[in-house]
């Protein structure tokens, strides 16, 4: 924030993000009752979460409890690290960190999911023996609708699974090495010059992120019929949320804010009140996503009916063409 023409500025738009009692003690009034209403629903988001673990735990089939619970706590879990990173700034490195770790785990469960709603590998394999896999789907190759189908085998379930859960062992292993770097000295996330990690740890993630997200968008073009009764579109849409709120507006507002488009305000830097502004923001929509989440996932679990002879309209799946 500049003090005058002369170009000068604030001393603390320079410095390290606030500790949690300086940002106590500089609360106002606004302040006071919006940090109160952002940690009341990250509150209320955990403790939805926590009574739906009861209920599927209870409720749901043995193969399909964990999945759902993995699925099911994105936005409880990214809500309550923002809270976290949002009452101690110095700590949102970490927060971000466990956020993104938790979802790329939520990437591959997802994928799992969708074949346990069909009956498991087996039953995926036994319905799909007469259909293909059109691979011309986002994010990878949605612009390439000349790719053949693919044969549903043992093989190419295997790597479905397999691209997704690589990004689930490898983005760990990137956090792991990130703060190993960071306690030498040699990480800083806003540090994107060329002699530093970040700008060359941060594309190859993206880049594993986006082939993760590759069989995920297969699967469910292939799926999104047969498991219209179970309500995958609706479940899609918001596994789809979470992503775009918790990993790209996250990235555009922390841009603007390394680039000083986002003005100081003390005692947070630019790139400071940035990070608040996107943990702010994530509170209240991960709140309103674990609202819509229970009422996705906390239902009665049937057994997904049998396809039907002449492909039914509850059961479609994308059939073998002659030029596969």
């Amino acid at each position: 924030m500049d003090s005058g023409p002369n170009g000068t500025s604030d001393p603390s738009c320079t410095q390290e993000p606030p500790l949690a009692i300086d940002i106590i003690l500089n609360l106002d009034i606004y302040g006071i009752i919006t940090y109160t209403l952002l940690t009341f629903m990250a509150t209320v988001s955990m403790l939805v979460f926590l009574e739906e673990c009861i209920y599927i735990y209870k409720k749901v089939p043995v193969n399909k409890k964990s999945t759902i619970i993995w699925v099911n706590g994105a936005a409880p879990v990214i809500g309550t690290m923002c809270c976290l990173g949002m009452w101690v700034p110095r700590a949102t490195m970490f927060t971000d960190m466990t956020s993104a770790c938790y979802f790329a785990i939520v990437v591959f469960k997802f994928l799992i999911l969708m074949l346990e709603e069909v009956g498991g590998d087996e039953a995926f394999l036994q319905r799909a023996a007469k259909h293909t896999l059109r691979i011309s789907t986002g994010p990878c190759c949605c612009c390439c609708p000349c790719l053949p189908h693919v044969s549903i085998t043992r093989r190419s379930l295997f790597l479905l699974k397999l691209g997704s859960f690589q990004f689930a062992i490898l983005k760990i292993v990137f956090t792991i090495l990130s703060i190993v770097l960071w306690t030498n000295g040699t990480y800083d996330r806003v540090d994107m010059n060329i002699d530093g990690s970040a700008i060359w740890i941060n594309p190859f993630v993206g880049i594993l992120t986006i082939i993760a997200l590759w069989p995920v968008a297969i699967s469910f073009m292939h799926l999104r019929i047969a498991l219209r009764t179970v309500k995958i579109i609706p479940k899609y849409a918001l596994y789809q949320l979470v992503l775009i709120l918790s990993q790209l507006q996250t990235a555009i507002i922390n841009i603007l804010a390394m680039n000083g488009n986002i003005a100081c305000s003390p005692p947070f830097s630019s790139v400071a009140r940035g990070y608040m502004m996107s943990q702010q923001l994530l509170i209240l929509e991960m709140f309103l996503i674990t609202l819509g989440s229970r009422l996705l996932y906390r239902r009665q679990y049937d057994p997904l009916p049998k396809e039907e002879e002449e492909g039914g309209e509850t059961t479609k799946m994308v059939t073998r063409t002659s030029s596969a």
